[in-house]
């Protein structure tokens, strides 16, 4: 069944429903995490096109020219959306996972450090990029990812999150004159 009529970004009833589906799985992926899971959303048709609506609604006037997507439910958000804005897409990845020339970022973790990588040809200076991820938790790969694309010089308008942890503090990672907004707070 496809949705004739798109919900408004302010549509609380279809925010409610998708908050609603998200499932939560204890001690994933390790002891003591609640780990929120999507699929749940994702495998509802209808859930599914509201959430990219949602986001849709947030840009469509924008003049967004590249979704980017975080490895990797950043993807699985980032393409339906990048459709619906007519707009190209581009995946941030963990290390090692692109063919060609990359531009990387390694990052402190709580214990450790990772790295993320984008082609250094993906993106023209001064596109308007908007930056999607599922989940907001420390901010750690968000920052690193939004540092990336201030490498590559474009213009970043938004970046956007199905769920933000806000007990984590992670927005306070991310830079100030960038809007950021996600759908969904615990």
């Amino acid at each position: 069944m496809m949705i004739t009529e798109s919900p408004t970004p302010m549509d609380q009833i279809s925010v409610e429903k998708i908050k609603a589906a998200i499932r939560d799985i204890p001690d994933f992926p390790k002891p003591g995490i609640l780990f929120k899971d999507i699929t749940t959303v994702l495998r509802d048709p209808i859930l599914f096109q509201h959430m990219t609506d949602y986001f849709y609604h947030l840009l469509k006037d924008k003049n967004i020219q590249y979704v980017v997507g975080i490895e990797s439910r950043g993807f699985i958000l980032g393409c339906p959306l990048a459709y619906r804005l007519g707009a190209g897409f581009v995946p941030i990845r963990k290390t090692g996972k692109l063919p060609g020339m990359v531009e990387r970022h390694e990052y402190d973790l709580e214990y450790g450090s990772d790295i993320v990588e984008i082609h250094k040809d993906a993106i023209e200076p001064n596109a308007r990029v908007v930056l999607i991820d599922d989940l907001l938790a420390t901010g750690g790969t968000a920052a690193a990812s939004s540092t990336l694309l201030k490498r590559l010089d474009v213009d970043l308008v938004s970046i956007l999150f199905m769920i933000e942890l806000g007990f984590l503090n992670g927005m306070e990672k991310l830079p100030k004159e960038v809007n950021t907004h996600a759908m969904i707070t615990y």
